[in-house]
């Protein structure tokens, strides 16, 4: 299971990159959306999920759910889903102030 969830990992940062590192505002906004997935699956698989347990140490148990890696998945999903708004928005502004989509503001030759 380790493996698959690294493998998933390594694709997303792969798709993430690659995606960012295109000449088109869409490709890049899809591979910062990419990287953050893959931040995200990260930093829940780290914390080591535990099914059934308490998310907090109550009495004598023992084993319990740690919750810090569940706080900072739902804050790094609510920072991507206002990055991802406003890097949409200043694609939106360049296209409109540009007349193209291209990352650098020049078209093709």
């Amino acid at each position: 299971m380790e493996a698959l969830i690294a493998i998933m990992i390594g694709v997303l940062t792969a798709c993430g990159v690659y995606l960012c590192l295109r000449n088109r505002t869409f490709p890049v906004v899809l591979g910062l959306t990419f990287l953050s997935y893959a931040v995200n699956l990260f930093l829940f698989v780290m914390g080591r999920l535990v099914i059934g347990q308490p998310p907090v140490i109550t009495g004598s148990s023992s084993a319990y759910a740690d919750p810090i890696p569940q706080a900072l998945v739902l804050t790094a999903i609510v920072i991507s889903f206002a990055m991802t708004a406003f890097v949409i928005v200043l694609a939106l502004k360049a296209r409109t102030d540009l007349g193209n989509d291209h990352v650098d503001g020049k078209e093709e030759a």
